[in-house]
């Protein structure tokens, strides 16, 4: 039960920058914070077994799986995005 408390937490903290970008925005609902957290532990983080140690980049990693996951199924925001509008520059002449 303390193990759940500590990954509870874990995920809300972590969630509340994500939340504070978008002000219009409600509030994550428990069940928000808990599907966060069993998508994290499906990844492979176990909140039971970290240690101080270990914790950073464990975490991390699980997040980074959860994100590919969600950019290969299409899920989620897109990572990077580009667009250009307008006309080309003619190339400067020779010599200049």
């Amino acid at each position: 039960m303390k193990s759940l408390i500590k990954a509870v937490a874990l995920v809300v903290v972590l969630a509340a920058p994500v939340a504070s970008f978008a002000q219009s925005e409600q509030p994550l609902t428990r069940a928000e914070v808990r599907a966060q957290l069993v998508q994290i532990e499906q990844a492979g983080y176990n909140p039971a077994t970290a240690t101080d140690s270990t914790y950073p980049a464990d975490i991390q990693a699980a997040e980074a799986r959860v994100a590919a996951q969600h950019d290969a199924t299409g899920y989620g925001s897109s990572a990077n995005g580009s667009s250009q509008t307008g006309t080309p520059m003619p190339a400067a002449p020779a010599g200049q």
